[in-house]
């Protein structure tokens, strides 16, 4: 009779998970996605399909770098003309925002890495915030191009009194280009608050670091096309 109770008591135990030991639970590890066996295989996958993102997106802004450079031989006094009238000090001020914010998610990464959760997230959220300081930096520049009367296609007052070759085709690509680039940051500015969130609330385990490793990654994108934007249009 004792036999068949412990018997029983091992059999109602095991179909109910919260019997189980606590060794068992860290023995069984961080839940893994299907069809992945390993949250270390999860994680390469991610990294992989983060990258892979990544080079579509450099292509896309690719494209637009060599057509700015094609252009700028073929109308160099206008070109020359349209970096003289464009507002350099709101340019490199947000190189420098941009610069800052990368270091900023850079740290994070490293420090929830090290078991850190309060700073990182605080870090994260910085980010945020600088990102929203860019945003609101460029569209005070937009402002300022509407209120001397430039706008893309060559339309407004200014052209009206600036008529050198390759005006027009400057601004045309110039807002295009970074208003793909301030799309770009706000799409950043989510994903960061979402990571960032899981981050401070503690949803998001330690091993899983790699899903803010790859938010950062996507952050350092924006900051690389602006490095190269910020030349072209504001210096060169």
């Amino acid at each position: 009779m004792h036999t068949q109770r412990r018997r029983l008591k091992d059999t109602t135990m095991s179909e109910h998970p919260v019997h189980r030991s606590a060794a068992d639970a860290v023995a069984i590890g961080p839940a893994t996605s299907e069809p992945f066996d390993t949250l270390l295989h999860q994680a390469h996958a991610a990294r992989l399909g983060m990258w892979v993102f990544l080079a579509s997106e450099l292509l896309l802004f690719g494209g637009f770098f060599a057509l700015l450079t094609a252009y700028r031989f073929e109308h160099a006094d206008g070109f020359r003309e349209a970096v003289h009238a464009n507002t350099k000090v709101l340019g490199s001020m947000n190189t420098l925002v941009l610069l800052t914010s990368s270091t900023c998610v850079a740290v994070a990464v490293h420090v929830f890495r090290e078991g850190r959760r309060r700073l990182a997230g605080a870090l994260v959220f910085t980010t945020v915030a600088l990102g929203a300081v860019f945003l609101t930096l460029k569209m005070t520049e937009y402002g300022l191009h509407f209120h001397e009367g430039i706008f893309p296609g060559g339309h407004g007052e200014w052209f009206l009194h600036h008529d050198t070759p390759g005006l027009a085709t400057f601004w045309t690509i110039y807002f295009v280009a970074t208003g793909l680039h301030a799309m770009h940051v706000t799409v950043g500015m989510i994903f960061l608050g979402i990571v960032g969130r899981s981050v401070l609330n503690g949803r998001l385990p330690r091993a899983h670091a790699h899903r803010l490793e790859l938010a950062a990654v996507y952050w350092h994108l924006v900051d690389v096309v602006w490095i190269f934007l910020w030349p072209l249009f504001y210096l060169a």
